[in-house]
């Protein structure tokens, strides 16, 4: 009897071991962590709290947004990719802080990116203006802009949301183009809020921005939209002339967004997730709210594909790069 009462003590116990591997099989079952890597107010930041009310809906758990800024991204990135891969901590990034930041500043990683981070899914495109001050700076067109610059070495300045971010890149792509454009680049911490604040106030004189957060001060005649990285002009902005038309062909089109998750998240669970986030962008709320931004929210059939996207997209800023021979990881 006393072996007999230990053999099912030993089943019971097998029993209670296992049921925490049965609770955990429904995902999710308690609430999912949303990093961003930027401050609150700007697009990433707008795109990931969209989202994150239609997973709420969807699973019927809190999703907690957590703005984490600074470095270019690498905070919110390394945090991300080192918690526990049970799809519970995931990231919505950029074009800047998932694409561009692992190409440039590799070296400043703690992570090795490509095989500690995936993709879940897309979520947003943005077109962007090439946008200028209109306090005390001259030019009211790209080519005066271009003009300027050349006249004027070393004073305009330009800002970014850091080093390797988006506007960075872009701008200095745009310098080497035009014959070597001697401009001052100006980063920001707190992203695309004080980028607009200090070019509306003339603290700073030109940047690329997506064209849903400035629409106020463009009105207020604050800022100015020199160009527009588009495939075609805008429909709510016929007079802005797309960076082809004034003679720069090659910029991307869009700023995006996507989110992203730790490599050793189960498929099936980035599945769910990207399935989600998939159902929330072809709801009407979603598509109205993109339209009201300029944004399209480019849905992908599976992880796979987006996975296929993100590594072309790579590779060609990393020839892009290198053919303007920029380099950051050594500043």
């Amino acid at each position: 009897m006393r072996r007999l009462g230990g053999i099912l003590l030993s089943f019971v116990c097998l029993a209670l071991l296992g049921s925490p591997a049965s609770a955990q099989g429904t995902y999710p079952n308690r609430p999912i962590r949303v990093l961003i890597p930027y401050a609150p107010g700007g697009l990433t930041d707008v795109v990931a709290r969209q989202y994150g009310e239609h997973l709420r809906k969807a699973f019927g758990q809190n999703v907690l947004v957590e703005n984490k800024p600074g470095a270019s991204g690498i905070i919110a990135i390394e945090e991300m990719a080192r918690a526990k891969p049970d799809g519970y901590t995931i990231m919505v990034g950029n074009i800047s802080t998932n694409c561009l930041t692992p190409v440039l500043l590799a070296k400043r990683m703690r992570i090795d990116y490509d095989k500690d981070v995936q993709i879940i899914a897309r979520l947003a495109d943005a077109p962007v203006f090439f946008m200028a001050t209109t306090t005390n700076f001259p030019p009211k067109t790209f080519a005066e802009f271009i003009d300027y610059a050349k006249a004027n070495p070393d004073e305009v300045r330009y800002a970014s949301a850091g080093v390797g971010a988006y506007q960075h890149v872009n701008t200095e792509i745009l310098a080497k183009r035009a014959g070597g454009l001697k401009l001052v680049h100006i980063p920001f911490k707190d992203g695309g809020a004080g980028i607009l604040k200090d070019i509306a106030g003339g603290d700073t004189h030109v940047s690329w921005f997506n064209v849903s957060n400035p629409v106020g001060m463009i009105k207020a005649g604050r800022v100015r939209p020199l160009a527009v990285a588009a495939e075609a002009r805008l429909a709510a902005w016929p007079d802005v002339p797309t960076i082809t038309e004034v003679g720069f062909p090659g910029f991307r089109p869009s700023q995006w967004s996507a989110a992203f998750a730790p490599a050793g998240v189960p498929r099936e669970i980035i599945d769910k997730l990207h399935a989600a986030f998939a159902e929330a962008a072809r709801t009407p709320e979603m598509q109205a709210a993109f339209e009201r931004a300029g944004m399209v929210a480019p849905v992908d059939k599976n992880a796979d594909e987006a996975r296929a996207w993100l590594k072309n997209e790579m590779e060609t800023w990393r020839r892009d790069i290198a053919d303007a021979g920029i380099k950051v990881d050594s500043e």
